[in-house]
């Protein structure tokens, strides 16, 4: 087997491919029970049509997995807003409040968890503005939920053939271990983080993007899986051209670090498909806030995600022949 297959082969076990592959087993009972949402199933936020008229509502949910919030409830509370905020944003919105459910063996765990949530939320200025809370549980659990506004969406459904695939991340922080997170985010400052957050929206706004996903557990390529399966496209990725922290070497120099790169959770990170005539808008729109984007790639027809190393290809998945994240009926 070589370098480039067996990095395909832990990419596709890993912990993310198979959290997001639950998805598919339960979206058929997921679709909208009327037509009021305005995309389908699938992206980074439900969006709800907006009554004065003016652009679309964001809805986002994440859920914490259950030994994240015992074993890092600051942390926990922490990433459970900023995700929900790096959804909002992935669909060209600006957050505008928070509400949490969360459940908890006492006391002294859930303050850890809420003041990691207010933590974010005073950092990135966004109100948290209540929720639900269970002090009798025999463990940890979090869920989150952010209202956002949008008036030009990004959506996982707008990637094109022909289109640029650009991953831009913030190589600005360092590993929260032992989990596969990279945190940029809670050492920055506070005015650089709302500013950050406000890229997405002005590129939508100015017609540079409308088809993206932020990166989430499955890591750069199960993002950018799902971004090509909702477009019903494919691409070929050009591993060594993936941005990443100096200290990591690429696919071929270090498989471990590299490994745990393509699977890490950044704080801020996004997956795009552009069209070509807008690429060097957007990636200089990134590098202005020193934010590293990279042309990894190109959409092409097809639903073969591929990727390459060293002049080599391989297969990582054909959304065709085995769904990721739709039901497999509809597929």
């Amino acid at each position: 087997m070589t370098v480039l297959e067996d990095l395909v082969a832990r990419v596709r076990a890993s912990r993310g491919f198979t959290h997001k592959r639950d998805i598919a087993a339960v979206m058929g009972q997921l679709a909208p029970t009327s037509g009021f949402t305005t995309v389908p199933n699938g992206d980074d936020c439900a969006v709800l049509p907006d009554p004065s008229g003016t652009g679309h509502l964001l809805l986002a949910i994440e859920g914490l997995v259950q030994d994240f919030v015992e074993a890092m409830p600051w942390f926990a509370g922490y990433s459970a807003v900023m995700v929900n905020l790096s959804d909002v944003a992935a669909m060209g919105g600006r957050a505008m409040a928070v509400v949490d459910a969360l459940w908890a063996h006492g006391e002294p765990h859930a303050c850890e968890v809420l003041a990691g949530m207010r933590a974010a939320a005073e950092r990135y200025g966004v109100p948290l503005v209540g929720g639900h809370t269970n002090l009798q549980s025999n463990s940890g659990q979090l869920a989150v939920a952010v209202l956002g506004k949008a008036q030009r969406l990004i959506s996982s459904f707008a990637a094109l053939p022909g289109d640029r695939l650009l991953v831009a991340v913030d190589l600005r922080g360092q590993w929260q271990a032992p989990y596969p997170f990279w945190n940029a985010s809670t050492e920055a400052p506070a005015e650089r983080l709302r500013g950050d957050m406000e890229l997405l929206p002005t590129m939508a706004e100015a017609g540079w993007c409308d088809a993206g996903k932020d990166i989430s557990m499955a890591g750069v390529l199960g993002s950018a899986l799902m971004l090509l399966e909702c477009s019903g496209v494919g691409a070929e990725i050009d591993l060594d051209r993936l941005p990443r922290p100096d200290a990591i070497g690429g696919p071929g120099e270090d498989s471990e670090s590299f490994l745990r790169w393509l699977c890490a959770f950044p704080s801020f990170g996004y997956v795009l498909s552009v069209r070509p005539e807008h690429a060097r808008e957007v990636t200089a729109c990134f590098e202005s806030r020193g934010i590293v984007c990279a042309d990894v790639g190109a959409v092409g027809e097809g639903s073969c995600l591929t990727v390459g190393h060293a002049g080599a290809t391989a297969l990582l998945w054909d959304h065709a022949q085995t769904p990721f994240i739709t039901h497999r009926e509809a597929a």
